[in-house]
């Protein structure tokens, strides 16, 4: 595709959507200005492809389909048939999966059809029928502890949100807290890694239906094979949430006992973070799900964003290329180049550096939260996101870290050398931050005080780099 082509392409859409509603098509384009201007560092986030972007653009958007291929509760939806065949295929031979279902809206909704399809594959239970009917916003607390004594009080085991889970692996407040008697593994206190003997331990004493492997903010690999043996030792379903690190799997990064999907009965995913695709969901099984699995809509979706899974098969097609591969392990690279810049400007990072795409940074050397650096970066054009960390003693909302990833930086071409002044420019903000006071004068956990001059050099530092490394190169909207 030309630059003059993709140009042309929004420039036309622009001009269309500004003559209905000209504020939507100005916060558009300031968006694109924003992300070219700023350095991109939340974990979660990637730039997917013009061809990507394109597609979610079309009249697939006005199209019910909910059903299966060739099984549809509309007509005229073979066309649907085609996006949701070509956006399986493709993610089955990506990943080398049996079975792949493409429909979920988000990583959540991939979770909770993974988490309904155990339910109904492992469980009979009439009142689980019922429950799938209702609508669940109208579900009290007492439906759902009927729900969980009628189906044995079902047990979920997932890593601790402060060790680097994620809500959907069983916390409270979440409903897959609500549908499971739920407890969390943590890390080794001293080195912050996973300890599959305790894991073990664990789920020896628990005794979990399912055990959730995966992570959001742990910067190690994971041994699945591993994980799969605490599983089987058990009984226990093993659901691994790879969200974050499909991309690396896709690419072959991840490989053998590193690979989640030839261990797990079920593994989950979102297609954007290191997949670079659209913002969606997927979840990959095992033959003896797969049917459970093909229920997802009715049984927890409604109907399925056509136009989305058309930009998921296009996204697993750009994953398919060999060029992908050279992508991901640069993610990789890059995220090691990041921790040893940190590192050798004796900045800590939890587990003492990474081998994924992410590092997990202890500000409270610096005297700061998590909140109060991630603002102060802010201010100064670095884009990330505060994290708990192990025992974190500010809590999941001040948190006593952030979170950096490399996933989006790398798309836009950075390597060894931009990384490593990017983690200088992340110390020098840290550095000039000061913790601010609260109107009592104690200690504030979110107000603070960026030096001065601080944030404009380190904006017109981060410019040079992001000038060097353009986001959407010949993108001229007109």
């Amino acid at each position: 595709m030309t630059d003059s082509l993709i140009s042309s392409a929004y420039t036309q859409a622009l001009e269309v959507i500004g003559a209905v509603e000209p504020r939507i098509a100005d916060a558009t384009r300031q968006e694109l200005a924003d992300q070219r201007g700023s350095l991109k560092l939340i974990a979660s986030e990637n730039y997917a492809s013009p061809a990507v972007l394109l597609t979610m653009g079309t009249w697939f958007s006005d199209k019910y389909a909910e059903g299966t291929v060739g099984h549809r509760f509309y007509a005229g939806c073979q066309n649907v048939d085609t996006v949701e065949s070509l956006a399986a295929e493709h993610a089955r031979e990506l990943f080398g999966a049996p079975y792949a279902y493409v429909q979920p809206h988000s990583g959540i909704d991939a979770n909770l059809v993974a988490f309904w399809s155990i339910l109904a594959n492992r469980v009979e239970s009439p009142y689980l029928q019922k429950m799938q009917a209702k609508n669940v916003n109208e579900l009290t607390e007492a439906d759902w502890e009927t729900l969980r004594g009628e189906l044995g009080n079902q047990r979920l085991l997932g890593m601790s949100l402060d060790a680097g889970g994620h809500l959907t692996h069983g916390f409270r407040p979440n409903i897959s807290g609500k549908m499971f008697h739920q407890q969390q593994y943590g890390t080794d206190p001293e080195t912050g890694l996973l300890d599959y003997d305790a894991v073990a331990a664990k789920a020896r004493e628990f005794k979990p239906l399912v055990l959730v492997a995966g992570y959001s903010a742990y910067p190690r690999r994971v041994n699945f094979a591993k994980m799969r043996e605490i599983a089987d030792e058990v009984g226990a379903v093993l659901m691994v949430d790879m969200a974050h690190f499909a991309g690396l799997v896709a690419g072959k990064v991840f490989t053998g006992e590193e690979d989640p999907v030839p261990f797990a009965h079920i593994t989950t995913t979102t297609t954007h973070k290191s997949l670079r695709g659209p913002r969606g969901g997927m979840v990959l099984a095992q033959e003896e799900f797969a049917a459970d699995v093909d229920r997802g809509c009715p049984m927890v979706l409604g109907g399925p964003l056509s136009h989305v899974m058309a930009a998921k098969a296009v996204a697993f097609a750009e994953a398919r290329q060999s060029s992908f591969q050279a992508y991901a392990q640069q993610i990789a690279d890059n995220a090691q180049s990041l921790a040893d810049g940190f590192l050798k400007r004796d900045a800590r990072l939890v587990t003492g550096g990474t081998d994924n795409h992410l590092v997990l940074l202890d500000v409270s050397g610096f005297g700061l939260t998590g909140r109060q650096a991630e603002s102060a970066l802010l201010d100064a054009g670095v884009v990330t996101n505060r994290n708990s960390i192990p025992a974190d003693p500010n809590g999941a909302w001040y948190t006593s870290g952030i979170r950096l990833g490399t996933p989006a930086l790398t798309t836009r071409g950075f390597g060894h050398d931009e990384f490593d002044t990017v983690a200088e420019l992340i110390v020098d903000v840290l550095s000039n931050t000061e913790a601010g006071t609260t109107k009592a004068g104690g200690p504030s956990k979110a107000s603070y005080a960026l030096a001065d001059g601080v944030a404009d050099r380190t904006k017109a530092a981060s410019g040079e780099l992001l000038d060097k490394h353009p986001l959407y190169p010949g993108l001229v909207l007109g």
